[in-house]
């Protein structure tokens, strides 16, 4: 344990500070609040400090995604830093997807100087600071963080810093809220001085009770068709392989339901897909590893005397207002920790149910057989189809990714036709619906793993809320070059979809062009990419796809500048 000193304002004090706690970057979007912490980052600069890496984000919205990206490829939370009440606002979007997809952001805000009169270092200097003040800007965001403070001097800095990533970090994982008043920030420090590292350690996860463990392992003995879903395993890197290993052992298939992550690889033989509503009716044990929501009541569920275990960090989702779905079993830890201990238990068991093990592998397998081949006939019927097929799309970005690119997807890709094979090479990360998050995201990842292919999927509505334009001018200013693929529909088709699930034979439906679900006329997304230097190109024409790829790929790889295909398809 050691201790180190800086002199200087609490500003120089709370980035010398964050930078001994291993946050790499500051994704910024600054305003009048800035002040302190720009002259202490050009003081950085110029006497060799380390603080974060500034990076300057001309939206709120494209910072958060790219805090969110960032630690999603690293396991390391980042800094955001946005101006005052109104950053704070054009934030809450794209935090409302870190707070249910638990994934940390020390999210910050400026506070609007309070000070009136006097000499107090920062203080009210401009007409704004009157009419931008709140009562209590947090409430803003208060439902979407795990925890809000107000920073009010230096002698609490290096405990509310510590505080901030203990609760981000500590499971479940979120995003937390530290609002920064000018005058605290512009404050003398004096020489600071704080430990190193710090003495505040994060909480260890919870582990699964081992009286769980066993019960759940009985209950999968017994069971003559179990089935795994799952939408979240796979968001950390060193999980991979441990819902293999559990599926593997006792021949039970897994279906990723919309995955925010791969779970297991392509490859797998107990990989069933992405539609485990087709196996819930046949299921005498459904095994819900990681998914919130794992079947539509009302639509599909597993039959009433079907057995259903639940296993998580939280494993009945407690934060959420309303979750009734039944549960007969529930046991909490990381999953991490509780696939292991399930797999061995099960190895304990799998001598007395060796025949049905085996009786179902072999099932399986056949079934699994059908369903490739089931795929690749789909693949072949929509190859030609002009708009072009999703499946076409996906089908010909999975020809040249290779193995090691990363797949930001908000958009129709079809994972049936893309191979993911290896952890961390896809992430779907809009878990509360808020959209915009994909080329966010991308920057994000690109900047943590600057050596990898990143391919952001956005429909053509996503894209819109992404907020291309600042998005490509963080590519390109900071040398993050990367392949956008928008699939343009030129609709909403989530919306025309749902209207349609609630009135399928109504007004709206039989007119085949419902009112507020389509862009007309359609945009030319080719030509954004382009103010920022970046390669764009349309595309309409199925076999020139994979032409506009290859062209795409060049312009990444070689001209190290960013690409953007805007390719027209069909919609729902």
């Amino acid at each position: 344990m050691t201790e180190k000193t800086i002199s200087g304002t609490v500003s120089d004090a709370y980035l010398a500070l964050l930078a001994d706690r291993g946050i790499d970057c500051l994704f910024a979007n600054a305003g009048t609040d800035f002040a302190p912490i720009i002259e202490s980052l050009a003081r950085a600069e110029a006497e060799g400090l380390k603080v974060p890496r500034p990076v300057t984000v001309p939206h709120e919205n494209v910072a958060v995604c790219m805090a969110l990206g960032y630690y999603l490829k690293t396991g390391r939370p980042q800094l955001v830093m946005v101006h005052v009440n109104v950053g704070t606002a054009n934030a809450i979007c794209a935090l409302m997807n870190a707070w249910r997809g638990n994934i940390p952001i020390l999210m910050s805000a400026g506070r609007t100087p309070f000070s009136e009169e006097g000499d107090l270092p920062g203080k009210r200097s401009g007409e704004i600071h009157w009419p931008q003040e709140m009562r209590d800007q947090g409430a803003m965001l208060r439902e979407f963080v795990k925890w809000d403070y107000q920073l009010p001097n230096a002698e609490v800095l290096e405990a509310g810093v510590d505080r901030a990533l203990n609760i981000a970090m500590s499971e479940p994982r979120g995003p937390v809220y530290l609002t920064l008043p000018r005058e605290a920030l512009a404050a003398p420090a004096g020489n600071f001085t704080f430990q190193s590292p710090s003495r505040r350690r994060t909480p260890s996860a919870p582990w699964p009770d081992p009286n769980a463990i066993d019960e759940a392992a009985d209950m999968i003995a017994k069971a003559k068709n179990p089935l795994i879903i799952t939408s979240s395993a796979g968001r950390e890197e060193a999980d991979w392989g441990k819902l293999s290993a559990l599926a593997e052992c006792f021949a039970i298939p897994v279906c990723q339901r919309k995955p925010r992550y791969a779970a297991l690889s392509a490859d797998d033989p107990m990989h069933m897909g992405f539609d485990p509503d087709a196996r819930l009716a046949g299921a005498d044990l459904v095994i819900v590893v990681e998914c919130d929501v794992p079947w539509i009541p009302g639509k599909r569920a597993p039959g009433r005397d079907a057995k259903i275990i639940h296993l998580g960090v939280d494993p009945i989702f407690s934060q959420y207002p309303m979750r009734g779905f039944p549960c007969d079993l529930a046991v909490t830890g990381v999953i991490g920790a509780t696939l292991p201990a399930l797999t061995l238990a099960l190895a304990a068991r799998s001598g007395a149910a060796r025949d049905l093990i085996e009786a179902r592998r072999k099932r399986l397998g056949a079934e699994r057989a059908a369903m490739l081949e089931g795929w690749r006939e789909a693949l072949a019927r929509g190859r030609d189809m002009k708009p072009m097929s999703p499946a076409w799309i996906t089908h010909c970005l999975d020809a040249v990714k290779g193995e090691d690119a990363i797949v930001i997807k908000e958009s129709p890709l079809a994972f049936e036709h893309m191979r993911f094979t290896k952890p961390g090479t896809m992430y779907s990360a809009g878990a509360a619906g808020g959209l915009g998050w994909g080329l966010g995201t991308a920057l994000g990842v690109k900047a943590a793993a600057p050596d990898k292919l990143v391919i952001a999927t956005c429909g053509d509505g996503a894209y819109m809320f992404g907020n291309p334009i600042p998005a490509h001018y963080v590519s390109a200013a900071e040398n993050l070059p990367f392949l956008t693929v928008v699939f343009n529909n030129a609709m909403w088709g989530a919306v025309k979809r749902n209207t349609r699930e609630v009135y399928p034979d109504g007004y709206a439906a039989k007119s085949n062009r419902e009112p507020l679900t389509y862009f007309d006329p359609a945009l030319k997304f080719e030509k954004a990419v382009e103010t920022a230097g970046g390669r764009g190109e349309a595309v309409e024409d199925p076999a020139a796809l994979p032409g506009s790829i290859e062209r795409a790929l060049k312009t990444i790889h070689i001209e190290k500048r960013q690409a953007l295909l805007n390719v027209i398809c069909r919609g729902p």
